[in-house]
């Protein structure tokens, strides 16, 4: 048998090691959950020596058994058997075990988990949120007790038989490819099909816990975590394994350099690209569950790769989004990966690995970069010669670009005196290893070597109870992963320290985009021209043909070029993958069009018609006007609610807007283009057919709190060890730790960092950004997401949403909104503890303790992109550091000079902000409310509230009702308590300005509402 081959068929034996539904068998089928499924595939495999009259006659069976002939070495079981002990390990907590005699002759005495701690999951089942602890008990949503374990085996068997079965149909008569087996278990298993769940398990199969006692973590990701460390075993001639942590950069500078919006989600989604080109490496060589984080299972691109360069069968992914969009909302735009990894490697080969790693992200790079040169030169008109200066450029300019950093930590460091049963651990070295990343005295421990929990856990815990010995059981080395990891973090920190620097000669004029270097040319004496003197050079030619790529005037080096091109290509590269001819569509939606949205909506739901002045407008211009790209939730209003002839008349209105602004349009006939498109919108509205156009729009841009504090665990990010028992265990072991003060102790300890912790933060950002992000910003609201990598947000949207649309997504990231207890919300999206339902898909997110700080900026549709992007920037940050994390920042750049800035908390803040600014746009309050209120809410005059503030109350609402009439003048009082509860709270010197502030804040967005957009009912 080869290396390869040895390597894929231990990890195949991992994988089949536990089967999946073991949570639903345990102690309830009298074979023991060991002899089920799992049995069953592995002889279906050949992993398992089985004799010829015990075999199944079934046809199914038989015909998988064809594929592998070779039974399982008693070598390559005990890698496996060692990789499941130090997953256990690695992922859950200790356990006392209870001493019993065994019923032999001899009547030996051994042990077993007490009986306390065995739980029958389908009596009681409970999953626990593993960043959170919180609970989510399925008894309450019609629970798991009727569920017959034989009908569950046979589903899970059929449903793994099939997969490999898709394999064989695949290569009849062929040997099952291990590689193959291995990637479509890894990526299909999980997944349970319609034809074999029929509406058993649904969602609930994905989160099938590993160990009833503590439901925290899936079986899926004990399988992961036992297959990446048995094919590491398997890999290294000396059995061991390392933890390699691995990143590339720079990120923000990448990301931050844009002129328009095209460029901030090139940026992003091109660096989750070549993350995805680093993470490819390991994947290729050791599978894809080898990167610990992220999770890479149901990543687009991954799929893409398993597909494309990994053949499996098309059919397996019938059901994925990905083969479905035809627009740029399909999930493979998505920028789903961060820009580094974890993975457990064979301690052989890390630094190859992690050469390689560079060395591929570099060639792809420069592939890319040649491509980008033959599409400019082709679209220029210049013929593509080699010699041609941009090659040169290119090259010299991508040379070494990204950088790539990593560390790797052999767990090695780990004496073992006994090596069959794995303990007897000696963390002398590796103590001695993260001295100096810690900073710590000889002889004494960093890290997790000091915590409590291994103090407690690396001597035996043992104690006498009711005359039986009881003792926890005696760790692996995978106990000490958080201490290896967290060395191998603190190295990698390091190597980010020692940044070589190569210098490069630049000459000339520099890249309009980056600054840093000189454009690419044909011609290099064209560099050292400035503006006015230059003749026709490469990129006024593409500025002239091809505008998306370059707009007039701008010059580009080589990664301003590749960030240009990216969407073209990668459109390209996407429509070849789904099989059409062209590539797939793009479309951007204008920051005018943006600040049109709610108008255009209103007019097209309300059936608003075009003035004859509009139409002969239109009839004059329209082969001058290219329909502009709207909102999907318009365009899927528009479908279903307005006539033919608007919808298609709707995209034209913000494009003949666009021509009033061009040079060769008169001022009075660019006013009467606008006067005809304004008074059409307004016919929609009720409203004067003076009514002003919205030219404001929003952007936000949210990030989630302290990611790498969650990523790292400790105290403030962790759950106890008790917190992650299932709640029958927490009871016993409160009852038995009484008294064992050590006990009691460990039980209160936060829990270690985990491989399962880290996949299960994984999971949650990828679907939140996947998944969730998408349908609250495009299908709840009328806003365009830029991009959505992990925990960042960037969107665009109409400024009457996006307030609604901050909120939404602070409860998705958390998962919970108070709104949804006892309850599912109407729009589609639930969420509940830590839990976001959608399309009848069970997610988990970040949890109810994660938390999210977000910037937003309302400006003027024409004022510079740059801009506006620093000051959503500097509004995110404001967010973080004065408003003290899980808060909100909100700038409003006014046309006319100024600024107006809001930071606050999120909840009450944000809601009486909404409150405020729709009793503000009532129909029946004055539009000179606020001004009114503010005339006498003087700083300089008015002294700061003190006590219970029942005089600004009473002033407050007398303004706030004498402007009111009809159902608002009810609400004032209500407004005016909530407003001074929130001034009460800040410090006596910054209430006045403050609330003058907030009032001013809200009366903008009431005063950007009442201007056309309106509000939803």
């Amino acid at each position: 048998m080869t290396t390869d081959n040895l390597l894929w068929q231990t990890k195949l034996a991992a994988r089949l090691h536990d089967p999946a539904e073991k949570a639903l068998v345990l102690l309830r089928d009298p074979a023991g959950h060991e002899n089920g499924t799992s049995r069953a595939l592995t002889r279906l495999l050949g992993l398992h020596e089985i004799a010829s009259d015990t075999l199944d006659a079934d046809n199914d069976e038989a015909l998988v058994r064809t594929v592998f002939r070779q039974g399982i070495s008693r070598a390559m079981y005990r890698q496996v058997q060692r990789a499941d002990w130090w997953a256990a390990a690695a992922d859950r907590p200790q356990w006392p075990m209870q001493e019993h005699t065994v019923e032999t002759a001899k009547g030996e005495r051994t042990f077993k988990v007490a009986p306390w701690a065995q739980v029958r999951w389908t009596n009681q089942p409970v999953l626990v949120h593993p960043l959170t602890g919180d609970t989510f008990d399925l008894a309450r949503h019609g629970g798991l007790g009727d569920t017959d374990f034989r009908d569950i085996k046979e589903r899970s068997f059929n449903h793994h038989a099939d997969l490999l079965l898709a394999l064989e149909r695949q290569a009849p008569g062929q040997p099952l490819d291990g590689k193959k087996a291995l990637l479509t278990l890894w990526r299909f298993a999980p997944e349970l099909s319609e034809t074999a769940d029929d509406g058993k398990l649904g969602e609930l199969w994905k989160l099938l816990p590993a160990d009833t006692r503590i439901p925290d973590h899936s079986i899926w990701d004990h399988l992961d975590l036992t297959s990446a460390f048995a094919g590491a075993f398997a890999a290294d001639p000396q059995g061991e394994v390392a933890l390699l942590t691995l990143a590339i950069g720079p990120v923000q500078p990448f990301i931050a350099s844009a002129r328009k919006m095209e460029d901030l989600w090139a940026g992003s989604h091109l660096l989750a690209r070549l993350s995805w080109e680093a993470m490819r490496v390991v994947a290729e060589r050791l599978g894809p569950d080898a990167i610990l984080f992220p999770r890479l299972r149901g990543v687009p691109q991954v799929d893409l790769w398993l597909r494309e360069q990994c053949g499996l069968p098309e059919d397996l992914f019938k059901d994925c989004a990905w083969l479905r969009g035809s627009t740029d909302s399909n999930p493979l735009f998505a920028a789903a990966l961060p820009n580094r990894f974890v993975a457990a490697v064979p301690a052989s080969q890390a630094r190859e690995l992690a050469e390689a790693v560079q060395a591929q992200v570099r060639a792809w790079l420069q592939a890319l970069g040649s491509q980008v040169v033959e599409r400019l030169l082709k679209e220029a008109g210049v013929a593509n010669d080699p010699a041609l200066p941009c090659h040169a450029q290119m090259r010299e300019q991508l040379a070494g670009f990204p950088d790539v950093h990593w560390a790797a930590v052999p767990f090695s460091l780990i004496g073992i005196a006994n090596a069959d049963k794995q303990t007897g651990l000696d963390a002398t070295q590796l103590s001695a290893a993260m001295r100096p990343f810690f900073s710590t005295a000889d002889g004494q421990d960093a890290g997790f070597l000091s915590t409590p929990a291994w103090q407690l856990l690396q001597k035996e815990l043992a104690w006498a109870e009711g005359g039986k010995k009881s003792t926890f059981f005696t760790p692996n080395p995978g106990v000490l992963y958080p201490a290896v990891h967290d060395l191998a973090e603190r190295a990698l920190a390091a190597t980010k320290a020692l940044r070589p620097f190569a210098q490069s000669r630049q000459e000339g004029w520099r890249c309009s985009l980056t600054g840093e270097t000189e454009w690419l040319t044909t011609d290099r004496t064209e560099l050292c021209l400035p503006p006015g003197q230059r003749g026709p050079t490469l990129w006024t030619r593409i500025a002239h043909g091809k505008p998306a790529w370059a707009t007039k005037g701008e010059h580009l080096g080589a990664l301003g070029a590749v960030k240009r091109l990216w969407p073209t290509l990668f459109a390209e590269e996407v429509g070849r993958a789904l099989g059409r001819k062209d590539a797939v569509s793009r479309f951007v939606v204008s920051t005018h069009t943006m600040a049109l949205a709610h108008q255009l909506d209103r007019w097209l739901q309300r059936e608003g018609g075009c003035t004859p002045e509009l139409e002969r407008r239109l009839e004059r211009y329209r082969a001058q006007l290219s329909p502009v790209a709207l909102p999907r939730r318009l365009l899927r209003h528009a479908n279903r609610a307005a006539a033919e002839d608007r919808v298609r008349t709707a995209p034209l209105l913000p494009a003949l807007l666009d021509l009033a602004q061009e040079d060769g349009i008169s001022e009075h006939e660019a006013s009467a283009l606008r006067r005809a498109v304004r008074e059409s919108l307004a016919s929609a509205q009720g409203g004067p057919n003076d009514a002003r156009l919205e030219t404001y729009y929003g952007l936000l841009l949210m990030d989630g709190d302290r990611m790498g504090a969650w990523l790292a665990g400790g105290d403030d990010y962790a759950i106890s060890y008790r917190d992650s028992f299932h709640p029958q265990v927490q009871k016993g072991f409160d009852e038995h730790a009484q008294g064992h003060p050590d006990i009691t102790r460990y039980g209160r300890q936060k829990r270690a960092l985990s491989p399962g912790r880290h996949l299960a933060i994984s999971a949650a950002l990828n679907d939140f950004s996947l998944t969730v992000v998408r349908h609250v910003v495009e299908h709840e609201h009328l806003g365009r997401l830029i991009y959505a990598g992990g925990d960042d947000v960037f969107a665009m949207l109409p400024v009457a949403d996006l307030l609604p649309a901050m909120q939404r997504l602070r409860h998705a990231y958390s998962g919970h909104d108070p709104a949804h207890t006892g309850g599912r919300d109407p729009r589609g999206l639930t969420l509940h503890q830590g839990f976001a339902l959608l399309n009848g898909r069970l997610m988990r997110m970040m949890g109810t303790k994660a938390t999210a700080s977000c910037g937003a900026v309302i400006a003027h549709h024409q004022a510079p992109l740059a801009a506006v992007r620093r000051e959503l920037a500097a509004a995110e940050q404001r967010a973080k550091n004065e408003g003290g994390r899980d808060a909100f920042s909100i700038t409003v750049i006014k046309r006319s000079g100024g600024a107006l800035r809001l930071t606050a908390k999120w909840g009450e803040p944000l809601a009486l902000l909404t409150a405020l600014r729709r009793f503000l746009a009532h129909e029946s309050v004055s539009r000179r409310a606020a001004y009114h209120t503010l005339q006498w809410l003087d700083a300089q005059t008015l002294p700061a509230p003190e006590g219970d503030g029942a005089m600004l109350q009473s002033l407050l609402a007398y303004q706030l009702d004498r402007q009111a009439k009809g159902p608002a003048k009810g609400q004032a009082a209500a407004l005016a308590q909530r407003l001074t509860a929130l001034t009460l709270a800040r410090p006596a010197s910054e209430r006045i300005a403050w609330l003058r502030n907030f009032i001013s804040v809200a009366e903008f967005l009431a005063r950007e509402v009442r201007s056309g957009a309106g509000e939803d009912a």
